[in-house]
């Protein structure tokens, strides 16, 4: 990992369809609007972009903390844009603050947290816990 600076931002966006809601994604009573899930996934992604350039071969940036608020309703149809912006940086632990948009509002906002790992020392760990057939 080459050292990834204080200020790095990085950005993601996603066209909301019906697959997004609430009310599919969740729950059928809950409102057809943009599931909290959703937001955070984006919010990740764009923590993610923030810091991948910064990655050598063969690491990756898993999330390990997600502190938001859902701040405001987006419909199907809207775009939501969400920017990371790198706030610290401890070793392999990296902080940032996110915030997402609409095309109308900021709809959420908060703080997240990801780790630098080696992608072939989480595969060995990930067959350690496999089911054995």
């Amino acid at each position: 990992m080459r050292t990834i600076p204080v200020g790095a931002k990085g950005t993601y966006t996603l066209k909301v369809t019906p697959p997004h809601l609430a009310s599919q994604f969740k729950d059928a009573a809950l409102p057809p609007v943009f599931a909290t899930p959703m937001m955070v996934t984006v919010m990740e992604n764009a923590a993610l972009n923030a810091v991948r350039d910064y990655l050598d071969p063969g690491e990756s940036a898993v999330g390990t903390l997600v502190n938001v608020r859902h701040l405001a309703a987006t419909p199907a149809g809207q775009t939501v844009t969400a920017e990371a912006t790198v706030t610290k940086v401890d070793g392999r632990r990296i902080w940032f603050d996110v915030i997402a948009r609409d095309e109308i509002e900021t709809i959420g906002d908060g703080t997240h947290e990801r780790m630098v790992v080696d992608l072939k020392r989480v595969a060995a760990k990930l067959a350690a816990k496999a089911p054995k057939a």
